[in-house]
């Protein structure tokens, strides 16, 4: 599930990085960001708040928008629980792959995709999820995002259908 690289890693001193600890550093994100996106327990918004620094800025892109304050930020978060989360039944957060560079001993990032299959109101089955890039800062001895862009994955069927249109456009057999 999550990979630890940046060989070029340093340590303040100039001397690189030991791979147990950037190891470490890769294992410790990789827990807190798991325990934040936990569907199953209460207080969702405050959890995934957990990642953010309380005070300074945060820059934070998704759906076509950017935001650059934790109350912005805040407010997109807690607009997805109540518009879009709270309706999903049985949800579950299931992270597809997850890679972790640490870029030093105060700086890394996660590049990693996930999926939240559960049940709409109806009971119909349904997924979302996407991409999640996030740049960690060490800030008062725990890791915190200050960067972070957000893509959706696309419908099934519009994935089927580009790939369906780029293979007919390459010369391949049209089938559906």
């Amino acid at each position: 599930m999550m990979l630890a690289g940046a060989a070029a890693c340093r340590e303040a001193s100039g001397r690189p990085l030991p791979r147990e600890e950037r190891a470490a550093i890769a294992d410790s994100i990789a827990r807190q960001v798991t325990a934040a996106s936990d569907l199953s327990t209460p207080d969702v918004v405050a959890r995934m708040m957990s990642l953010y620094p309380t005070a300074g800025g945060v820059v934070s892109a998704s759906g076509g928008t950017v935001t650059t304050s934790r109350d912005s930020l805040e407010a997109n978060i807690r607009a997805f629980w109540e518009n879009v989360g709270r309706n999903m039944r049985d949800p579950r957060w299931e992270w597809r792959s997850m890679r972790i560079d640490v870029l030093s001993p105060n700086a890394a990032a996660m590049t990693a995709t996930y999926r939240i299959p559960h049940r709409t109101p109806a009971g119909v089955a349904h997924v979302v999820g996407g991409a999640w890039t996030a740049a960690f800062e060490r800030r008062e001895g725990r890791w915190q995002i200050v960067h972070e862009h957000l893509s959706d994955a696309p419908p099934p069927s519009a994935a089927s259908d580009l790939a369906i249109d780029s293979a007919h456009a390459h010369g391949a057999p049209h089938a559906k």
